[in-house]
């Protein structure tokens, strides 16, 4: 259903526009939030693993160009369209290649369902920064991590931001947040999963050590940049395991931590 748009104010685009991250989550609510998806190919990736559209917002020129295809899969939704400079003014920025797409969020699922049949899992310990944990999840579809356990404490995985930045890897990887700290580690090490902490201890294995590698079900924790993990984590885990630098520098951005240590583990 093609809505033509020639104000900022008209009825239903505010779902692209005025609301917060926090309102579009619908934390009361969880079961009527929503996210947004940019890009065909993001939105693409999510409408392949079931998840539900709600409106479009499109550039005009792309009605017939990039974003038919995408249109064509949405069924009878609004699509809202206008000229660039419009619709520019009313997300703040350049729609990427012409396109939102306002979906709804899915049933959240539980730790235990995340990592029912998983061998290798990431588990994000406050990493707040959206552009980081849409890096990871990257990384994580990429290179064979089953599942991600986020902390409440981190950023959510369908932030507008971490959606682009993971590419729509958040949509192929399985994720879960529960309450962090020690009591997760041991919930992890119940379910069956050799616990390792990234962390630069004294006590520190590297990450190729093979009793990492060789591990049937393993559960790699990644800490903040700033803070690190808390001591209780790392006192909890089986493992305490390190990345080794050279030239000085004592650490990697934990994004870029997160593909190497994936790399180094992963089930061959």
């Amino acid at each position: 259903m093609l809505v033509e748009i020639t104000s900022l104010t008209h009825p239903g685009v505010e779902i692209f526009s005025t609301l917060t991250e926090n309102q579009l989550r619908n934390k009361l609510e969880p079961e009527k939030g929503i996210f947004i998806a940019e890009s065909p190919k993001v939105i693409a990736v999510a409408l392949d693993r079931g998840y539900e559209p709600v409106a479009l917002l499109a550039e005009r020129k792309h009605i017939v160009g990039d974003a038919a295809p995408i249109i064509a899969r949405c069924g009878n939704i609004p699509v809202y369209t206008g000229e660039n400079e419009l619709l520019s003014k009313l997300t703040g920025y350049d729609l990427t290649r012409g396109v939102l797409c306002a979906m709804r969020r899915p049933r959240p699922l539980s730790v235990e369902e995340v990592v029912k049949d998983a061998h290798r899992i990431a588990v994000v310990d406050s990493v707040v920064n959206a552009t980081n944990t849409g890096a990871i999840f990257r990384a994580a579809a990429s290179l064979g991590i089953d599942a991600v356990v986020l902390t409440s404490t981190s950023s959510d995985p369908l932030n507008r931001r971490c959606v682009r930045v993971s590419m729509g890897t958040v949509f192929m990887v399985p994720w879960a947040m529960a309450p962090g700290g020690p009591l997760l580690i041991r919930q992890l090490k119940e379910l069956g999963f050799t616990t390792a902490a990234l962390a630069l201890n004294d006590d520190s294995v590297d990450i190729d050590n093979p009793a990492l590698k060789s591990a049937d079900k393993l559960a790699l924790v990644l800490g903040t940049e700033g803070e690190g993990l808390p001591d209780s984590v790392i006192n909890e885990s089986d493992y305490v395991a390190k990345i080794p630098m050279q030239n000085g520098v004592d650490s990697l951005n934990v994004a870029a931590a997160a593909a190497v240590a994936f790399w180094e583990v992963r089930k061959r």
